[in-house]
């Protein structure tokens, strides 16, 4: 089984458990260039709040788009826009990537500013 294809068949484990606790989740994706993160509703039909390293208004700030200050970067604007909106309490998605690097920096950072997972 290739990697890509173990990635997904654990991200549909999550996606599975996240769905049964019928609660907001923060859903992660990287690439080699930028890391993506967005907060999806309890149906996962309509996203409410999401941050990239591809925006506008971030990319501006930052030099490279695939290292862990970037994603630290990422995770502080979800959680300001996510707090705008009043969202307080999230199941977090990693999309089945390792907890670890970019993903343990955006989830710490998110906690951080307040976001509860």
């Amino acid at each position: 089984m290739s990697n890509k294809l173990s990635r997904i068949r654990r991200s549909r484990k999550t996606r599975l458990k996240i769905a049964e606790l019928g609660v907001k989740r923060l859903v992660v994706f990287k690439s080699n260039c930028h890391i993506y993160a967005q907060i999806i509703d309890e149906t996962g039909s309509k996203v409410l709040v999401s941050a990239s390293t591809a925006e506008k208004t971030l990319s501006s700030s930052i030099k490279n788009g695939g290292n862990v200050e970037a994603a630290k970067i990422v995770g502080k604007a979800i959680a300001e826009k996510a707090a705008a909106a009043g969202i307080k309490e999230i199941a977090f998605d990693r999309s089945g990537f390792r907890y670890q690097g970019r993903i343990q920096a955006l989830a710490d950072t998110a906690r951080e500013n307040g976001l509860v997972f």
